[in-house]
């Protein structure tokens, strides 16, 4: 049970992806910028080769934390790495590979990834924006904007990385 991690960097590119949509003025972009207090005047002439590159920086910081909320098996793994006496490869432990072969498969689906994705952004993203919002002084509008993105954004990372890794 080794997390494909091609498949988790590749995961990487969604968030910005995702932002290019969602952000786009035809859908919530004009509704952002000003829930935002933005106009399109000040969003023109930013360093876009930066923003996207530290975009996909924080997108691959992201990308390799959502295993560990997506795959419960990892904290099988985890429980076998690092006590004395266990070898360091964990298949050749017999508990852990009765364990495995048992249950190394349960909850490797696409749609288990995708909830793990909703509860992710309700409990970590929401209470982020939220706390963010509220010294912003911005409205509901502000934060339902982001959620909305956050939700799509970690139900699809999520979603592929739990099934396909």
């Amino acid at each position: 049970m080794e997390t494909n991690y091609i498949i988790v960097f590749s995961t990487a590119v969604i968030p910005v992806i995702i932002g290019a949509i969602w952000y786009h003025p035809l859908l919530t972009g004009k509704a952002w910028m000003q829930s935002a207090g933005v106009s399109e005047e000040q969003l023109k002439g930013r360093n876009m080769l930066a923003i996207f590159g530290f975009s996909l920086l924080f997108s691959l910081m992201l990308a390799t934390m959502i295993p560990s909320l997506v795959i419960h098996q990892s904290g099988m793994l985890a429980m076998m790495m690092g006590e004395p006496g266990i070898p360091d490869d964990p298949m050749s432990n017999a508990d852990f590979k009765f364990m495995f072969n048992r249950y190394g498969h349960n909850f490797r689906t696409f749609k288990h990834g995708v909830l793990h994705g909703v509860i992710g952004s309700l409990f970590f993203a929401l209470p982020i924006l939220g706390i963010q919002a509220l010294f912003e002084r911005r409205g509901a509008k502000y934060i339902f904007i982001h959620l909305g993105y956050w939700v799509l954004t970690l139900s699809l990372m999520g979603g592929i990385i739990c099934q396909w890794s």
